[in-house]
Parts: C-alpha cells; sequence; structure tokens
C-alpha cells in the first residue's frame, strides 16, 4: 500500500501540475467522453492505458467478467452506468471488452471455482449463454482453449444485452452509436475485435480498418409505415 501511496503523492507533485490545463477544462465545462467502455474488473487490463487516453476522454464501467446484464433482469450500477452514459452523456460507441485469462470466465466454465461465494456465482449467470455456447459448440477444447473460447464468446452475449436497453436501442434506431466488441491478449499484447458480419474476431490492425460489431446507421425495423403513409 506504501507503494500506492507514494505513487498519490507524485500524482499531486508532478502529473498534476504538468496537466493544469486539462483539469481546469473539465473542471470547468464538465467531462463529454464519446466511448463508454465496459471492461472487465481484472489488474491487468486497464481501458484507459491500452487506449492511451486522457483524462476526460473514456467513461469506464469495470466488473468480473466485463457483464452487462440484459435490461430488466436486475437494476445496479452497470445498468444505471450504461444509461447514464447514453442518455446523458450522449456518447457514440460502446466498447465490451474481455480479456485473456480472465478468471470470472473460469469460473463460469468451472463452477466449483465459486461454490464458496455465492454473490459471484450469481453475477456470472449473465454469462451462462457463453458457457452453453462452448460446451455445445466447442466439445473437443482442452480447459485453458474452452475458457479462451467462452471469454470471446460472452463479449458477444454481453454486447446481444447492451441492446436491450432502452437508451441503447433508441440511440441505434436513430444512427446515432455504434457497438464494438474487443479482446486484450495479455500473453501477446494485441487486441482482437469481432466483426459484427461475420461474427468472428480478428487482431486490430493499423493498415486496416477496425472491425465493428455495429456500426452507427439508422435502424427502423417499421420505417416502410412512414413511407406507406406518405
Amino acid at each position: 500500500m506504501n507503494d500506492v501511496l507514494g505513487r498519490v503523492f507524485s500524482f499531486e507533485k508532478q502529473v498534476y501540475p504538468n496537466a493544469r490545463d486539462l483539469y481546469s477544462r473539465l473542471a470547468t465545462h464538465g467531462q463529454s467522453p464519446k466511448v463508454l467502455i465496459v471492461s472487465c474488473s481484472d489488474s491487468r487490463v486497464v481501458p484507459e492505458h491500452i487506449m492511451q487516453a486522457e483524462p476526460g476522454d473514456l467513461f469506464v464501467c469495470r466488473n468480473a467478467g466485463n457483464i452487462v446484464p440484459s435490461y430488466g433482469t436486475m437494476n445496479g450500477g452497470v445498468i444505471s452506468t450504461v444509461e447514464y452514459a447514453v442518455a446523458a452523456l450522449g456518447v457514440t460507441d460502446i466498447v465490451v471488452c474481455g480479456h485473456s485469462d480472465c478468471g470470472a470466465m473460469k469460473a463460469l466454465m468451472n463452477p466449483e471455482m465459486v461454490a464458496s461465494m455465492p454473490n459471484v456465482a450469481s453475477w456470472l449467470r449473465h454469462s451462462h449463454a457463453a458457457c452453453e455456447v462452448v460446451k455445445t459448440s466447442y466439445p473437443d477444447l482442452d480447459d485453458q482453449a474452452a475458457v479462451r473460447a467462452a471469454s470471446l464468446e460472452n463479449v458477444v452475449v454481453q454486447l446481444a444485452h447492451l441492446r436491450t436497453h432502452p437508451a441503447v436501442a433508441a440511440k441505434i434506431a436513430r444512427g446515432d452509436l455504434s457497438l464494438h466488441g474487443w479482446f486484450v491478449d495479455i500473453h501477446e499484447g494485441n487486441i482482437l475485435a469481432v466483426d459484427g458480419t461475420t461474427g468472428r474476431f480478428a487482431p486490430a490492425r493499423a493498415d486496416r480498418p477496425l472491425p465493428v460489431y455495429l456500426a452507427a446507421s439508422q435502424r427502423l425495423a417499421a420505417d416502410f409505415i412512414a413511407e406507406a403513409a406518405e
């Protein structure tokens, strides 16, 4: 803990003075981040560090397993954070970010690990669809590979949950919001992103467009009604 406290003092004496103008603007004008990122609580995965973000750039929600419960299944911090980010802050992009060697996904695939942690076990029910996908569609994987597959499939499941949130659904329909699914490979130091068209993850590369799960585009299922009225 002393090491952490030392960094706090370093922030006060070195970091803050060098960024005084930035913090002054944020304090005076408030925040206006364009990206909400839902990431795992794992201490090895720091969204601000990965995205090289400055204060004010990202609105971050971290929890075990980078989970977004479906709307209406529970009330809590994650659902409230999503609603606030979309409805109040007006974010234009939401990223669900999983990672390799995820403890939550290990517990998802090996429930005995959380037999003495009922709250964790209950929380992981929001990822049961990913577990079922792996068990039925990847039957020959060993435990380590199954956990990695579950981590990837879990990102897709949580993106589907996001679309059940009214504020998210409304903004998607207007064409004002994009959804992204990322996977940070801690061992390799790279990022995979899911392509919503193919459903597959691909490495993010500087020389080609980043795969997007759901690009911003107006999506009105009943727009033919307005056309008929005209």
